[in-house]
């Protein structure tokens, strides 16, 4: 667009453009600010060639008025005034370029192709954004679900959760789940037909999906059975009252949007704020509400189930002390029993006995862990002096004491019988193989005997011997014949057997890739 009010200078820049881009420009003109303005409306430009003054508007004013609404023009001021008044001005409007006139064909020809120039890089990178967006939002759903799964399960890492948040945007530490639950019909607190209308919500996923996000700001799980998990990421650790009862009505509000949208039943169950790595636990709040009410919208907080505890008892303490003995953490489990036992003597230090029983029930719990996480055997009679021991002390120096030991047992547990039960089981395979090479025997074999999935044991022989189980049998076999082969009479082909080879040729090729010569040479070489 060129805008000056000079028909001469019109006629010359329109046919300097015309010359020199041929088809690759429009050109449209006008003479005055408010025709220009106007033509801007209309035409969308996107080089502006401005001169300054013109009758009415100014130019300045004029660019002013355009950007308003078309963000993307480039502009490039001429002007037979050069005036660092109007410089400035133009500069703070982002102006391209400011040339004076009259204007040299190569300034203007080279201002213009640099205009272009920045135009194409921006239209690239809008469609390379654009680009990415729609990409991004066809694998959204994916990573969304990857999360909530992750979460829910427990079958991640800390540092997978990080990657998850970051790739999805979401900054806050804390969060609580709902649950979506449809069926045909509402009885009581049951949905009719789950199977059937699980199908049916799987054929209407994307407008259930689209729809939760327009009411929550969620990430949306994928559908179980006849039930969506959804994931609200929250900034705060607790949600106050009004927030609740906004929380509801938005709710039943989506429970009515969606009963008009699609022919399913729906019943939204909601759970409590909790740290996200504790979103399993707030999911089964959500559906804990929904068994508890009738209702279409449950919240966990306004119904009497679960568990609330008294004002000052650290329930992060305890969650983050079992969760280190979950791992065999000791380090981190002791820091965190030792800081329980202080808040215990600070809370109520006189209550001697209910600082027993809390240290029984941490010192059972850990220790259940210990037979889930680490391979143990668990006896009847293994724990009838706990008992005793406890009711013996009178302060609490001595219950922090053996509570210590109690963690310290049970982390070490989990962290040395994983590998005492893999080293063991190695033992009695290498043992098998020692007693069993001279047969035909396979990697299923001893997998079968140790009783452990062939890929798995395969997994597990590698790292521990630094062999697969075929090179290991080979070595034993071979090792067996060069001794049969020094320190017997035996024909060649009774060492074969022995060794476990049916054909000789086989055994003899086998013999001379491990140890560099063939049977024969080798007992001719060392005898």
């Amino acid at each position: 667009m060129l805008a000056d009010d000079e028909g001469i200078v019109i006629d010359s820049m329109k046919f300097i453009i015309e010359k020199e881009f041929g088809d690759e420009c429009e050109v449209e003109f006008a003479k005055t600010g408010r025709s220009v303005i106007e033509l801007a409306e209309r035409f969308r430009p996107d080089i502006a060639i401005m001169d300054i003054q013109m009758p009415g508007i100014n130019g300045i004013e004029a660019m002013k008025e355009i950007k308003s609404f078309s963000g993307n023009t480039v502009f490039i001021v001429m002007s037979a005034y050069d005036k660092f008044d109007y410089a400035k001005e133009a500069i703070k409007l982002g102006v391209l370029e400011y040339i004076n006139k009259p204007m040299e064909r190569t300034k203007v020809v080279m201002v213009i192709k640099k205009a272009m120039e920045m135009i194409d890089r921006d239209r690239k990178k809008r469609s390379d954004d654009l680009l990415i967006k729609e990409k991004l939002e066809s694998v959204e759903p994916i990573i969304e679900n990857g999360l909530i799964y992750n979460i829910l399960f427990q079958e991640h890492f800390e540092e997978d959760i990080d990657n998850y948040k970051t790739i999805l945007g979401v900054d806050e530490d804390y969060g609580y789940m709902m649950s979506v639950v449809c069926g045909d019909s509402q009885v009581g607190n049951h949905m009719t037909n789950a199977v059937g209308s699980s199908v049916k919500m799987s054929n209407h996923y994307n407008e259930v999906r689209e729809s939760l996000k327009e009411f929550f700001p969620c990430k949306v799980g994928s559908v179980m059975a006849n039930k969506i998990a959804v994931l609200v990421p929250y900034e705060n650790s607790t949600m106050d009252y009004n927030a609740r009862i906004e929380l509801i009505d938005k709710g039943r509000e989506f429970i009515r949007y969606m009963r008009k949208k699609v022919d399913i039943s729906f019943r939204l169950g909601i759970g409590g704020v909790k740290p996200l790595r504790s979103m399993g636990q707030s999911y089964q709040e959500s559906l804990n509400a929904l068994i508890a009410t009738t209702g279409q919208v449950a919240h966990v907080d306004d119904l009497p189930i679960g568990c609330d505890y008294e004002k000052d008892y650290p329930v992060e303490l305890e969650k983050n002390l079992f969760e280190s003995v979950q791992r065999g953490d000791y380090n981190e489990a002791a820091l965190h029993a030792g800081s329980f036992a202080d808040w215990m003597n600070e809370f109520d230090g006189t209550n001697i006995m209910a600082i027993r029983l809390k240290v029984l029930e941490f010192a059972l719990r850990a220790e259940k862990l210990a037979y889930e996480n680490g391979g143990m055997t668990y006896r009847f009679g293994s724990r009838d002096s706990y008992l005793p021991e406890i009711m013996s002390m009178n302060t609490m120096e001595e219950l922090k004491e053996w509570f210590l030991n109690k963690v310290k047992i049970s982390c070490q547990n989990i962290s040395s019988k994983r590998d005492e039960r893999s080293t063991d089981t190695i033992e009695n395979a290498k043992k098998y193989i020692s007693e069993n090479f001279s047969s035909d025997i396979s990697l299923d074999d001893v997998s079968r005997i140790v009783n452990i999935s062939p890929y798995y044991f395969s997994k597990l022989f590698k790292e521990a011997t630094g062999e697969n189980f075929i090179e290991y049998l080979t070595n034993i076999r071979i090792e067996k014949a060069k001794d049969l082969l020094l320190n017997s009479d035996m024909s060649m082909k009774e060492i074969c057997a022995m060794c476990g080879y049916q054909d000789p040729n086989y055994f003899s090729r086998t013999f001379k890739k491990n140890v560099g010569f063939t049977p024969t040479e080798f007992k001719e070489k060392n005898c």
